[in-house]
């Protein structure tokens, strides 16, 4: 029997029986092995996202090819982890070679039903189940050796933060970097600034434990630096925003990464902003390309660049994902991992 957590209406979760159609061409089956509770999950369940109802929660997902449809590349068997932004090859950004910039990923037809219902996906993907049906660009290999409940959160946390400094900020060796905002994102983007060679990270939050896990992944500073090259917005409030903007120095930038609630809105004082050459950059996940940077980001955790391990804090059950949302509205993980 296949479950899933569905949003039925903005703020109200169950869990539910599912009903799979066959894979379509260009189409597969994946068989979850673990999927990460994100923000953006929290996100879709507060505000709904722009996501038609009912939806089906999740998107940061690792697991097992169980069917394909025509065309597909992939096999029955392969490990993948599942991405949420692959570039479409058709759109304007695409066909100019700048495929980190597609807006209109492709997408499966909606094979997921739930009493006769059928299902959007939360970000194409729908993750937080047993089984789920994504186009085959979704569906990226990945070497052996990671486990899935470590390997899922390539899928958005890991890549979102790395990329957002390798790729959207493209931080060189020796910058001075930081990070407001030390969840699993902001944790990430530390990793990525000390793959990229940074010379000194701080990092900011009000929970104390967030900052101890920041030392541990990366961080040289906890606090707000000052003339920094970058600073990386992981959190998005208007008062971040603000702050952020006040560590850079001359020609730095900032990168927002947070989901902005509806209607924030962020003053700051232009003649500053004019006098330091200041750059504001948006990263819409990392602007990360899930057939390109996956496997990369699943080899530097096997060659120990990048650690996964270490922040998978908690792992539950499929029908735990209250106690997941709760554990981090509270601060109290990394991430937590559900292993359907």
């Amino acid at each position: 029997m296949d479950r899933g957590v569905l949003v039925r209406e903005v703020g109200r979760l169950e869990l539910a029986e599912l009903a799979l159609d066959e894979p379509g061409a260009g189409e597969v089956v994946v068989r979850l092995g673990a999927t990460g509770v994100c923000h953006t999950d929290l996100h879709v369940l507060l505000t709904g996202f722009g996501h038609p109802m009912p939806v089906l929660l999740g998107h940061e997902g690792a697991g097992v090819v169980e069917a394909v449809g025509d065309g597909v590349e992939l096999a029955v068997g392969d490990r993948v982890v599942l991405g949420w932004r692959s570039p479409c090859g058709e759109c304007r950004w695409c066909a100019r070679g700048d495929q980190r910039r597609c807006r209109t990923p492709p997408r499966a037809a909606r094979r997921l039903r739930a009493n006769g219902e059928k299902l959007f996906q939360t970000l194409q993907l729908g993750t937080f189940a047993t089984r789920t049906v994504v186009h085959e660009s979704a569906a990226i290999r990945i070497p052996d050796g990671v486990p899935p409940e470590q390997a899922c959160l390539i899928g958005c946390a890991v890549a979102t933060g790395v990329g957002s400094v390798l790729e959207t900020a493209q931080v060189w060796e020796g910058a001075r970097v930081g990070v407001i905002g030390c969840g699993a994102v902001g944790l990430s983007a530390v990793q990525g600034a000390r793959i990229a060679g940074a010379a000194e990270i701080f990092a900011l939050d009000l929970d104390e434990r967030k900052l101890d896990a920041a030392r541990r992944f990366g961080a040289t500073h906890t606090g707000a630096g000052e003339q920094l090259d970058f600073v990386f917005d992981v959190v998005g409030r208007p008062e971040t925003v603000t702050q952020g903007l006040a560590m850079l120095g001359h020609a730095g930038t900032l990168v927002y990464i947070g989901l902005p609630q509806p209607d924030a809105v962020a003053q700051f004082a232009l003649s500053p902003f004019f006098d330091k050459r200041t750059r504001i950059v948006v990263s819409h996940g990392g602007d990360h390309w899930p057939a390109v940077d996956f496997p990369r980001l699943a080899q530097w955790a096997l060659d120990g660049q990048l650690d996964l391990a270490g922040m998978v804090t908690r792992t539950g059950r499929l029908d735990e994902w209250q106690e997941a949302f709760d554990a981090m509205r509270e601060g109290d993980v990394i991430r937590t991992v559900l292993t359907p």
